[in-house]
């Protein structure tokens, strides 16, 4: 028997895959500093887990509606619209069973076979296979190192729009990289937008996760509220990355259509799931607050641990919780050519486990630098320290 010939073009999440290397090397009795990754080891919030479990025992165990609970569509609806200067209702809102979801269904509603769409490339691997998958054409653009952080190449994007271009996918505050836009990025890339009448997706899975001032949303800006779908997850913000909840929002007619989705993919997200987060979203500011300071914290370590290891300087991004160094100097000291053996060696020589640039997304020709990615989400100070210098040992030998 023959499984369909479109499975050749679904991709995965390989950092799954070195999570299994790690979880290999220390069940052989070693010490493994998990720098790969992008999970929270912080607890969810102690209201949400008291609600939840009242929600349990008041009964809220069985079916809801697909598109989610009234109360939830309403309450994601004003929070998420009032932190981006837009006005929601319930019925701009789609609860999903987190946010992954939303890329699949998403696409599904707005693109044909055929249709080109521009993702960020290094960028979560799920766009890319998604598209593909879905009969589309994914058309990668990237980014350009700068001292602060990193720049969407922005010529790339404009070069690379076609008239089979249909949709933009955006993720400011950005994995793997941390980018994030000035408005003058952001308000370029929306004219592209429009100019071109392109759908665009953005991914605002980190927009709470950010350190200092006020997070960007390119919602907001003129002309884009009737294009663009926000991708919403309750993983970061709240820690709840196994709960498995997140929204897509957006304009209706495409959130109609992505709750017919929800009806023939899982019927609802979990009911009482639901319950919970109409109460935190509400009233928590205390729990979200105290995951970022220590965040913070983390992240000011091991960008210390970082530099302090010769042939690599990084600035410390002001969103997400990853790290994304040019280790270039580094692989040439040590004669290699190919990323993955410098990850490989890294959990062997120094029992330290990271993603290297090639767990997100396919390299494009043009790249001639070498970056790993390290997420301090699911490492506590203390081991950070420990796992960088044990790096440092292996990346300066």
């Amino acid at each position: 028997m023959k499984l369909a010939s479109q499975l050749d073009k679904l991709g995965t999440e390989t950092a799954f895959a070195v999570s299994a290397a790690a979880a290999e090397w220390a069940a052989k009795g070693h010490k493994v500093y998990p720098f790969h990754l992008g999970d929270i080891n912080i607890p969810t919030p102690a209201n949400i887990v008291e609600a939840t479990v009242k929600a349990i025992a008041d009964g809220y165990t069985g079916y809801c509606a697909g598109a989610g609970i009234a109360e939830l569509r309403a309450e994601l609806a004003a929070d998420v619209g009032s932190k981006r200067g837009v006005h929601y209702s319930a019925e701009h809102v789609s609860i999903q069973p987190g946010g992954k979801p939303v890329i699949g269904k998403f696409l599904a509603a707005v693109m044909d076979p055929g249709d080109e769409v521009l993702y960020p490339n290094p960028g979560y691997p799920i766009y890319e296979s998604q598209i593909e998958y879905q009969g589309g054409v994914a058309v990668p653009y990237g980014y350009i190192e700068t001292e602060s952080g990193f720049d969407l190449d922005m010529k790339a994007i404009r070069h690379s729009i076609t008239p089979r271009t249909k949709v933009l996918i955006y993720n400011n505050y950005q994995n793997p990289t941390g980018a994030q836009s000035t408005r003058q990025e952001m308000e370029a890339l929306a004219q592209i937008a429009i100019e071109h009448d392109l759908w665009v997706m953005s991914d605002d899975a980190y927009h709470e996760m950010r350190y200092s001032g006020e997070p960007l949303c390119i919602v907001n800006l003129p002309g884009m509220y009737e294009r663009t779908v926000i991708l919403y997850t309750c993983s970061k913000r709240f820690a709840m990355t196994g709960w498995r909840c997140g929204a897509a929002i957006g304009p209706k007619a495409v959130i109609d259509v992505i709750n017919k989705f929800n009806t023939n993919a899982e019927s609802c997200t979990t009911h009482f799931i639901q319950r919970a987060m109409v109460g935190a979203i509400q009233s928590d500011t205390s729990g979200p607050d105290a995951i970022l300071a220590e965040l913070r914290r983390r992240r000011d370590a091991a960008v210390a641990g970082l530099n302090n290891i010769d042939g690599i300087s990084i600035a410390a991004p002001e969103s997400t919780f990853y790290l994304f160094p040019n280790v270039t100097k580094i692989m040439a000291r040590k004669g290699l050519t190919d990323v993955n053996d410098l990850m490989r060696g890294a959990l062997t020589e120094a029992n330290v486990s990271f993603c290297t640039r090639k767990h997100f997304g396919r390299p494009v020709a043009r790249e001639t630098q070498q970056f790993i990615r390290l997420a301090y989400s699911g490492i506590d100070v203390p081991a950070i320290h420990a796992g960088l210098a044990a790096l440092k040992g292996y990346f300066e030998a």
